[in-house]
């Protein structure tokens, strides 16, 4: 059987996509090339499907949630505050997982941010 390999791209709609791919690159530091090509530091990835009503990806009309590694959580969300970003209050942690945090993009698409243990 042929396996998918990894994540080829992630995709938003957007009413403005150059203010949203800077939002990205100057409050994330995601920074593709000019094709949008970005290379993520090796790691894992968790595929999960959740039940149609949970709420974990915020407003129901978002069917998707994408979740970012980050190297120091705590860090991450100070520096999203300082920039301005819609950042949930709440952190979780889990035994043997990581650390999770949330931010909303300027396009309302609520993001999981992930220090694993």
């Amino acid at each position: 059987m042929e396996r998918v390999l990894g994540i080829g791209g992630y995709f938003v709609r957007a009413a403005d996509p150059a203010a949203l791919g800077a939002w990205y690159r100057d409050c994330l530091g995601l920074e593709p090339d000019e094709n949008g090509m970005w290379r993520p530091e090796a790691g894992a990835t968790v595929f999960a499907a959740f039940g149609s009503e949970t709420d974990y990806f915020g407003a129901r009309a978002q069917q998707t949630m994408i979740n970012f590694r980050v190297r120091d959580l705590e860090a991450m969300l100070v520096q999203l505050r300082a920039a301005g970003a819609d950042v949930a209050e709440e952190t979780e942690d889990m035994d043997g997982v990581g650390r999770f945090g949330w931010v909303t993009d300027p396009e309302g698409n609520r993001i999981e941010l992930w220090q694993p243990s």
